[in-house]
């Protein structure tokens, strides 16, 4: 028998925006880049952007190896501000918050160069982040407190789990 072909779904509106629902407090502001003739500017975060919560503590960066995933890792003190600043990402967030009307809701975002953008996402929100590029990927967390080196705020799974109905393509590396 043959398969008869079947049409896609809509995944974005006419504006470029996506058509799937985002995990409730997730919050995406896509990157601008200013280009003229001396290089480029773009700006990463601004506390005047109305979808912030708490103040600008804390800064760093991180990288991923291609091929590589990072999580799953999950705060309950703080909210992350992630800025994609080169590379080719996987976000993959899951909501574990039993309050919440999106709760065991999962999201996957792919970010790159030419979409950078910085993302926002709550407490208790499970996180993972996955390099599907060829080099390097660099991104900066602007999270809503200060790390504590004593007391981390930070609980992790592995990236293979019963908990997250969730299996990367391809897997190496871990937390």
């Amino acid at each position: 028998m043959p398969h008869e072909p079947k049409q896609d779904p809509q995944t974005v509106l006419p504006s470029g925006e996506r058509v799937a629902p985002l995990i409730d407090g997730v919050k995406i502001r896509y990157a601008v880049t200013q280009v003229d003739e001396r290089g480029s500017l773009c700006e990463i975060f601004n506390p005047a952007w109305a979808f912030h919560t708490g103040p600008l503590v804390y800064l760093y960066e991180f990288s991923i190896a291609p091929g590589r995933a990072k999580g799953w890792v999950m705060h309950k003190e703080q909210d992350d501000r992630i800025f994609l600043r080169h590379g080719r990402v996987k976000i993959v967030l899951y909501d574990d918050r039993p309050q919440s009307k999106t709760y065991k809701m999962l999201n996957v975002l792919c970010f790159s160069d030419q979409n950078r953008m910085l993302i926002s996402y709550p407490d208790h929100i499970y996180h993972a982040f996955q390099n599907i590029g060829s080099t390097e990927a660099v991104l900066i967390n602007l999270p809503t407190k200060a790390y504590n080196h004593a007391n981390p705020d930070k609980f992790r799974l592995p990236l293979i789990n019963d908990k997250i109905p969730y299996r990367f393509d391809t897997i190496s590396g871990g937390g």
